[in-house]
């Protein structure tokens, strides 16, 4: 008997595109094979899915992430830290270890929620210290490992602690190692306001880069001008080492709090050096001025950041409900801007994670899921639950709940 040409064929759902339902996608070997047209002849498949009509969407993206900190899979743990970074920085150090549940288990359950949500890919930091040494980088290895078959994971060496501050030439050693272990990117973070030493911090985590072939993402929470001095050190640095399109900043929340003929130069450099912006869109801080920074060309995505862990209370790792509060705060409200912040946690995120055979289209991988919703702009605003993820044609959740079965 001749083997079944698709693996499954789906059926009964409507693009974003909004073109007429009941087009069909035939899956094989974990990739979409083919999109079928309104009632095409039968074709033979292992299986087929019914879908109820429901909106068909690409998987999502979280493009900033600390795996190693959450507290997902422990009972509900009271928040303790204080409202300052020093503050959570240093207890970290001694509450991590003493948690009943490792890193790749915590790391895990957290990976679990983001696959029930429809996330695909994952940029996260795994923190690099003297005291932590590679031990979180090994737990969130470990957890990607074991979700291989549901999500791709990208890891940032990330010095929390600082890299000068933490001892200079030991702390990068650490940083180098951690990217010969399996890391893909180097950290960074608040060059003058954590190391106050920029020089030290930007030689030292370039010089890795560059030996390993390696990108970097830099946290920048520094505000107004001193914020801006550090971005403007950055460009430099993504010049002279021929970094063009693999450097990130994350957070970068003086772009919001400076003069808007600075916003605008600033954008403009950010374009034309090749450095993307990731934002969380967090509540307590100015926002970058995003649109601004699309509009010259700047790669802008989006993360959740913290979830439920020791730094923040909150957060569930839902992208679509990440994407909402950012709009909200942008007022992005008419559907074509809408649909720029959806790109912005799908497309956007993937160019930024060096990601290029994404979304729904024959030969690229069967990353998608389903929901309940008229559009993408119904999506976002409404976020309910997805009702079916797939990952490389296999379902991983439905209706919001993650199977452990994978």
């Amino acid at each position: 008997m001749a083997e079944a040409p698709y693996d499954t064929v789906l059926q009964n759902f409507h693009m974003a595109d909004g073109g007429p339902p009941g087009w069909r996608l035939a899956l094989k070997n974990g990739r979409i094979a083919a999109i079928l047209p309104v009632d095409p002849p039968t074709s033979q498949a292992g299986q087929s899915l019914e879908l109820g009509g429901d909106l068909l969407l690409p998987g999502l993206v979280d493009g900033h992430m600390h795996l190693d900190k959450t507290l997902f899979g422990l009972p509900w743990t009271p928040h303790a830290a204080e409202p300052f970074r020093m503050s959570r920085i240093a207890p970290d150090a001694k509450l991590l270890p003493s948690l009943p549940l490792d890193t790749a288990g915590r790391a895990g359950a957290l990976i679990g929620r983001c696959v029930a949500h429809g996330k695909a890919h994952i940029r996260t930091h795994a923190d690099i210290t003297p005291i932590f040494g590679l031990s979180a980088l090994e737990g969130v290895l470990a957890a990607r490992e074991a979700h291989r078959a549901a999500a791709t994971v990208q890891i940032v060496a990330f010095p929390q602690a600082g890299v000068m501050r933490a001892g200079g030439k030991p702390m990068l050693d650490l940083l180098d190692a951690a990217i010969g272990a399996g890391a893909e990117l180097v950290g960074g973070i608040d060059p003058c306001e954590v190391d106050r030493d920029p020089r030290g911090q930007f030689d030292g985590i370039f010089a890795i880069a560059e030996k390993r072939g390696v990108g970097v993402d830099i946290h920048l929470h520094e505000p107004g001008e001193l914020g801006l001095f550090s971005l403007l050190e950055i460009r430099g640095r993504v010049g002279a080492h021929g970094m063009a399109g693999r450097a990130t900043i994350s957070h970068g929340f003086c772009l919001g709090a400076i003069a808007e003929s600075k916003q605008k130069a600033a954008a403009e450099m950010m374009a034309s050096c090749g450095v993307a912006l990731v934002t969380h869109g967090a509540g307590s801080a100015t926002m970058p001025p995003l649109m601004l920074l699309r509009r010259v060309g700047v790669r802008v995505f989006c993360g959740n950041d913290a979830v439920r862990d020791t730094w923040s209370p909150y957060g569930n790792a839902d992208m679509l409900e990440c994407a909402s509060v950012i709009g909200w705060r942008e007022d992005l409200c008419h559907d074509p801007l809408i649909l720029e912040l959806f790109s912005m946690v799908t497309s956007k995120d993937t160019a930024a994670l060096g990601i290029s055979d994404y979304g729904i289209a024959p030969g690229n991988p069967a990353h998608f899921f389903t929901i309940a919703a008229e559009n993408i702009p119904d999506a976002i605003g409404a976020h309910p639950p997805r009702k079916r993820v797939f990952h490389a044609g296999r379902l991983m959740a439905a209706d919001g709940i993650w199977s452990d079965a994978v």
